[in-house]
């Protein structure tokens, strides 16, 4: 028997002739499919034009996962910092630096960025930025209680100038985005 001739070895009867098994399709299979993977990935860039297709999967899950761990325990995880970096690369575009690395937190272009996270424990909205710190732009993201994300992207130069190190900044009052 060749491998064109349809049989019970290879197909099955129905509606009076072989139905080979290849002419199905398994939802499951089409789910991993190379196709239905770069679908996938055009819905992605079209949704975020500047991210890394690779990472937007790990920022909806840990914003999911933060979500429901507070709606099922009323506590907050310690992922909102991780949160807002990840949005950053996303919708921003920025190359994000090794953890722990010292003075800013990604690169956009030739720009250093600093990467502050309001989240929704912080119920007056604001946050501090170490000015001794090496950037040229500050990216401000928001996760409010419905945990909802936003973000601005501001020049330090259109920061509030101010002696020493440490500026408070309030979402209500923050400087205009770039």
């Amino acid at each position: 028997m060749t491998a064109d001739v349809l049989g019970p070895d290879n197909a099955f009867w129905i509606d009076g002739e072989w139905l080979g098994w290849d002419s199905i399709i398994d939802p499951e299979e089409t789910k991993y499919s190379r196709l239905a993977e770069l679908e996938r990935e055009a819905e992605l860039r079209l949704k975020y034009p500047n991210a890394d297709p690779t990472l937007v999967p790990y920022f909806q899950d840990l914003l999911t996962l933060a979500e429901a761990y507070f709606r099922d325990t009323g506590q907050h995880l310690n992922v909102y910092g991780d949160i807002g970096e990840l949005f950053g690369a996303i919708m921003y575009g920025i190359k994000l630096h090794k953890n722990h690395a010292q003075g800013s937190d990604g690169r956009l272009g030739n720009d250093f960025v600093e990467i502050k996270t309001i989240s929704p424990i912080n119920s007056k909205e604001k946050t501090s930025v170490r000015l001794d710190r090496h950037f040229n732009k500050l990216l401000v993201v928001k996760i409010d209680d419905d945990f909802e994300v936003s973000g601005r992207l501001i020049k330090r130069a259109n920061l509030p100038k101010r002696a020493g190190n440490n500026l408070q900044l309030s979402w209500a009052n923050m400087p205009e985005a770039n």
